[in-house]
């Protein structure tokens, strides 16, 4: 039998990813959208959005065609809990912690945490990467586009 869907992983990925754009969209729709010569709030959320709904696009696209007999398993397979885990937990970390640890730990924490998720761990290459994302951050955020974040939070003996 010929089946129409190469990859149902990939068909279920993308159409999250435009049901998701579709609701942020929808929630900055209070938000004034201005013009490209004079963005106002609204702006950049949709273009975010519009983004998300393309690439959501292109992995359904990815994922249909027509699968040979001998070829991927229809099913969705196991779920990667530790992955699950990790990056979940950076997510939260980094939130709760740019407050109160400034934006390099928390950034390194969020880093180092999200690489524990994979099955390649290596603890040097985690460590520069960590180090590398706090350099950048701080180069981007602070340095380049001057917003007032703490590098280091009041935990930590910053302001």
């Amino acid at each position: 039998m010929t089946r129409y869907i190469k990859s149902p992983k990939d068909v279920t990925a993308g159409i999250v990813l435009i049901l998701l754009a579709a609701l942020f969209a929808w929630l900055a729709t209070d938000l004034p959208l201005g013009r490209a010569v004079r963005m106002g709030p609204g702006y950049f959320p949709m273009i975010l959005c519009g983004l998300l709904a393309f690439l959501g696009l292109i992995v359904v696209i990815s994922g249909l065609g027509v699968a040979s007999e001998g070829g991927e398993e229809a099913g969705f397979g196991s779920v990667s809990w530790r992955g699950l885990f990790f990056v979940t937990l950076a997510v939260v970390v980094f939130g709760l912690g740019i407050r109160t640890l400034g934006i390099g730990p928390s950034m390194g924490l969020a880093v180092f945490l999200s690489s524990l998720a994979s099955a390649k761990f290596n603890l040097v290459r985690s460590l520069m990467m960590s180090a590398i994302m706090v350099a950048f951050s701080w180069a981007v955020f602070i340095k380049g586009l001057g917003l007032p974040l703490p590098m280091l939070g009041p935990w930590l003996g910053g302001y």
